[in-house]
């Protein structure tokens, strides 16, 4: 998923989209939320326990993976500002979407400013002036800006217009669609590999099961020595609803297609009851393992085998997660 700074508004969301079929139409707009009202005991929303240095380079990673930013939050449990700057940004529409669409959020507690000096010493946040701070990356996890928050402040919460303009002002530049395709196209002639194209959007619940199962490093593995992958948002990425469209791309997201090095269809998720989506059901796996013997011959069988039995142990572990207490019964 998803970041810690959306997980108020985040995570009742992403279990409604987990819920459908694993191939997502774009959810109906929003209705807008109210202000929700302060609560007197509030609960921890920093991981005291956690590797702050892992969380932000693995948020780097993803940042980009997806051409996004990366968000650092620096607060600590205690701070009532941190909670309301979560709050605000939990509870208004427009800061939910940007920050869902366009950055990675990492919380970093400072504990009583005894802990993590030494990383934001490493990115130049001045902690010391006031929390909650914030810290924005780029995909390579170079500082973009630092910012301190008493600046987005209006009476005793964070002003939503002022948060947003901060972060839309450093969001990432929008990637061209087109250009992600010629320059998977041009690696795949000189690699000589079929290309593994793909659509997806940050709302989409099933696209990010299927980028968590594509991110496993032996499945990662098995699937870079056979294929080189481009993935194509087609909300974010400039001319991307229009290059799904091209390849006839129907049914839902995810959509992929395995092309040739000139960028026709070899095949694609497309299966005779429609788009099969991220593969998760019996007959959506045998799907793509029939995808992969058509159009990938340099794979071998047993690196085949072990994509569909991963896919087939994903879905294991995410129906016992997704049970909760119950997979214990």
């Amino acid at each position: 998923m998803r970041n810690a700074l959306l997980s108020l508004a985040i995570v009742s969301s992403v279990g409604a989209l987990a819920a459908r079929t694993p191939a997502q139409n774009p959810p109906d707009p929003a209705t807008p939320a109210a202000q929700p009202a302060v609560p007197q005991a509030r609960k921890p929303i920093y991981d005291e326990t956690a590797d702050a240095a892992h969380a932000v380079e693995a948020a780097i990673a993803r940042a980009k993976a997806e051409n996004r930013r990366v968000l650092i939050q620096w607060g600590a449990n205690w701070c009532p500002w941190c909670h309301r700057l979560h709050e605000t940004c939990a509870a208004d529409n427009d800061l939910r979407k940007e920050l869902l669409y366009e950055y990675e959020v990492v919380l970093v507690d400072v504990g009583r400013f005894d802990k993590n000096f030494d990383l934001a010493a490493k990115y130049q946040a001045d902690i010391k002036a006031g929390i909650p701070y914030l810290t924005v990356l780029d995909g390579d996890g170079k500082l973009v800006t630092n910012q301190e928050t008493s600046s987005l402040e209006a009476g005793s919460q964070h002003d939503p217009a002022k948060v947003l303009a901060f972060l839309q002002k450093y969001r990432a530049t929008p990637v061209q669609a087109g250009e992600q395709l010629s320059a998977a196209l041009a690696r795949g002639q000189q690699e000589h590999k079929p290309v593994l194209l793909r659509f997806g959007a940050p709302w989409c619940g099933w696209c990010h099961k299927m980028d968590a199962w594509q991110a496993q490093p032996e499945v990662a593995r098995r699937i870079d020595a056979a294929l080189v992958c481009v993935k194509v948002d087609v909300e974010r990425a400039v001319g991307g609803k229009e290059l799904s469209q091209k390849f006839g791309a129907e049914g839902g997201i995810p959509w992929f297609a395995i092309l040739d090095d000139q960028g026709d269809a070899l095949a694609t998720s497309q299966g005779s009851k429609g788009n099969v989506g991220f593969p998760y059901q019996d007959e959506e796996i045998a799907h793509f393992e029939s995808m992969l013997v058509q159009a990938v011959p340099r794979m071998t069988e047993g690196d085949r085998t072990f994509l569909i039995e991963s896919l087939q142990a994903f879905r294991a572990a995410d129906k016992s997660a997704t049970a909760g207490p119950q997979a214990d019964r």
